[in-house]
């Protein structure tokens, strides 16, 4: 099973940067696991082929490989950042690799809020006709007070936290099989 984790950055350093390295590191011998932090894209202009763009060919390309979809959402102002906004919007135009797969919401913040309103909005726009993304809605991860929850060497140290991933994870596999027995084979 192949799964694909992506992040958007807005910052030199992230902590939805350290989560999905922990995922990868953690869960990553048990599956084929490659995760992307999303480069500076361009903006949505729908006068524009993604074809243009190397960088959205490469991203198509992975996401159509996945089997499932690991995105950890940065919250700035109670949304998505600008750039995974556009990253969706590419996608939500013409054909969408985002269609029918499954998809995992994760995300980690600096203080006591946790980064639901961003996860709120990303269902939203996953789920609109031209994305039409299956997402795990009832077991989203939710990381707050990031900078307490991990080591010097990027572990998360809450070994509650740890189980909790664990079982979001292992519900998040039943849930890639689930979808897969709903497609068109």
């Amino acid at each position: 099973m192949k799964l694909l984790g992506i992040t958007d950055a807005s910052t030199s350093f992230s902590y939805n940067y350290l989560l999905l390295s922990f995922i990868q590191e953690r869960f990553g011998l048990a599956f084929d696991f490659e995760w992307l932090e999303l480069e500076k894209l361009p903006l949505f202009n729908q006068d524009d082929s993604r074809d243009k763009y190397p960088i959205l060919q490469k991203l198509t390309d992975s996401i159509l490989a996945a089997d499932g979809l690991i995105l950890a959402a940065e919250e700035y102002n109670h949304s998505l950042t600008p750039n995974l906004k556009s990253m969706l919007e590419w996608f939500s135009y013409q054909q969408s690799p985002f269609e029918n797969k499954a998809v995992m919401l994760v995300g980690a913040s600096l203080n006591e809020h946790i980064p639901q309103k961003a996860q709120e909005d990303l269902k939203r726009v996953l789920a609109a006709p031209g994305l039409k993304a299956w997402v795990m809605a009832d077991k989203p991860f939710f990381l707050k007070t990031a900078p307490r929850a991990f080591d010097e060497n990027g572990q998360i140290k809450d070994p509650d936290l740890i189980a909790r991933l664990s079982n979001n994870f292992q519900h998040f596999i039943r849930f890639i099989h689930l979808t897969d027995s709903f497609k068109e084979k």
